[in-house]
């Protein structure tokens, strides 16, 4: 219980950190966008954990906390680092060094999920924070690729769930949808590499 309570804890601190900077850039929302802005992460985790079905009140609050805290540690992040990233976009150390607590907030949020969630269930959350694409998009490579081997659907299926994690950390569904557009390039190369090109209708 104690190592639940301190990943939680370090979740609710990256929250308060954040907000911290975005005061400081007068960019906390007043009193309504708040009211609404909540209401909104109440109505998007409660959908995931309807998803997740869990059959047990005290774990399913406890999972959607941890959830609404990861959404609001990301929307003030973003609040407060999208500028700057923007500023120094064609920098890779600055790029990453600007990022890198946004992956030491990515890997805290999943060690607090995994201490009420299975790993499938856990695949389940990302799935649905970003909006259910890797299966999507998969199904639709399968489609236009008919003659793919078991090895090419699994590099496809690892590059799309690579894609998720890097997604999930998004600050908007447009900026999902870039990632997963980017990697679709990625995959793209890879096929054409096998020689293989989608089958024409």
């Amino acid at each position: 219980m104690k190592k639940i309570g301190s990943i939680f804890a370090i979740l609710l601190l990256a929250v308060s950190a954040f907000a911290a900077d975005d005061t400081a850039t007068n960019t906390t929302p007043d009193q309504a966008e708040e009211a609404k802005y909540t209401a909104t992460l109440q109505a998007r985790s409660a959908d995931i954990i309807k998803v997740l079905d869990l059959g047990d009140t005290n774990k399913a609050a406890k999972v959607q906390e941890i959830i609404i805290a990861q959404y609001r540690a990301l929307n003030a992040w973003h609040n407060t680092n999208d500028a700057r990233l923007k500023a120094v976009r064609s920098d890779k150390a600055a790029t990453a060094e600007i990022r890198a607590p946004l992956k030491v907030l990515h890997d805290n949020y999943l060690a607090a999920l995994a201490q009420y969630l299975t790993p499938a269930q856990i695949e389940q959350v990302k799935d649905k924070m970003t909006y259910g694409k890797v299966q999507f998009t998969y199904q639709g490579y399968c489609n236009q690729y008919p003659n793919l081997s078991d090895a090419n659907k699994q590099e496809i299926l690892r590059l799309l769930k690579e894609a998720r994690e890097d997604a999930m950390d998004g600050g908007s569904s447009k900026e999902k949808t870039a990632v997963f557009t980017r990697y679709k390039g990625i995959i793209n190369n890879y096929l054409s590499k096998q020689g293989l090109h989608p089958e024409k209708n």
